[in-house]
């Protein structure tokens, strides 16, 4: 799957952040705020623009943005526009944090985050946690998530995956390890697993999963299913559907987050903030063929008010 990235928000032709900064000014002043004006802006500036609409903001008038939006908007919505007025490496090492805070630990929050990314996403995320945390991200980890999980995750902070070799000729001997490490013996030797998943390149190990099922008849995320459980499962499992097609399983996240009962608004809003300007495009259309509705629907169906026209506009794009 090596696709050219679709964002649904890309950088503003002509981009003017003191007229922007203006139109939010008027949106909050005097009785009542004007939401639509506020989404208008905020839903089709990029992450770099809308920092430069801050700056614009306390220049022009001397006032801090996030706080005016603060006491403007409430609930949801509001929680929504601040996630989109924090530098997205910021807003990511937040979300990690209090996926970590208080009791329990959101463990699928953990593995969308730092199982899908590359080494230099990954790299900014951990600067700013640290910046932001006083604290080291692998330590935080570690006072957290234990086990195979726990290492699976610190190995992918590591950010040194070999991102250029693609040698096919490493593919059957990595299958074959892999299936040793697995199906082959009694036990699964989880340590093996993780390190070939953390350690290659996604086109190698694309191969290498092509390989696994010539040897075995069946595909590498099966054997995951019937050889590992619990969080270790869902974060191997993550690994896996985003080297073989990462813009599916951000469908299948976005999905999830729809699923059922209530929405998991948190997840909904990461998902939507964090993909808009990297490959929404193509999250859409594995969407469409994975549930057979367009996502924008799948958003309207599902939210409502405000929020559901900020989400619906940056899908769009």
């Amino acid at each position: 799957m090596n696709y050219t990235e679709i964002p649904t928000v890309a950088p503003t032709p002509h981009f003017d952040p003191s007229s922007d900064a203006s139109i939010l000014r008027k949106a909050m002043k005097g009785l009542g705020t004007d939401e639509a004006a506020i989404i208008g802006v905020l839903s089709r500036r990029t992450s770099d623009e809308r920092q430069q609409i801050l700056l614009k903001y306390q220049q022009a008038y001397g006032r801090d943005l996030i706080k005016d939006l603060k006491s403007e908007l409430s609930g949801k919505f509001e929680d929504s526009i601040i996630a989109l007025m924090r530098p997205l490496t910021v807003f990511l090492a937040s979300e990690l944090h209090e996926a970590m805070a208080g009791i329990g630990t959101n463990e699928r929050t953990l593995v969308e985050i730092l199982c899908t990314r590359d080494n230099a996403s990954l790299m900014a995320i951990k600067t700013a946690y640290q910046q932001q945390y006083r604290k080291r991200l692998e330590e935080a980890l570690s006072g957290d998530v234990s086990g195979d999980f726990g290492r699976l995750l610190i190995s992918m902070c590591a950010c040194s995956r070999d991102e250029q070799n693609c040698d096919p000729a490493l593919a059957n001997n990595l299958a074959q390890q892999l299936y040793k490490a697995g199906e082959g013996k009694l036990g699964t030797n989880e340590g093996e697993f993780n390190r070939i998943l953390a350690s290659y390149s996604y086109p190698l190990l694309r191969c290498v999963f092509e390989e696994y099922k010539k040897i075995k008849g069946k595909t590498f995320g099966q054997a995951i299913d019937s050889e590992l459980s619990g969080d270790l499962k869902i974060g191997m499992k993550a690994v896996y559907l985003s080297i073989e097609n990462r813009s599916a399983y951000f469908a299948r996240e976005l999905h999830d987050s729809m699923a059922g009962m209530g929405t998991k608004d948190r997840a909904l809003i990461r998902l939507v903030v964090s993909r808009a300007e990297i490959d929404m495009g193509n999250i859409k259309q594995e969407y469409q063929k994975l549930f057979n509705k367009p996502l924008e629907k799948a958003i309207k169906d599902d939210t409502s008010g405000d929020i559901k026209k900020l989400l619906v506009g940056m899908v769009e794009g």
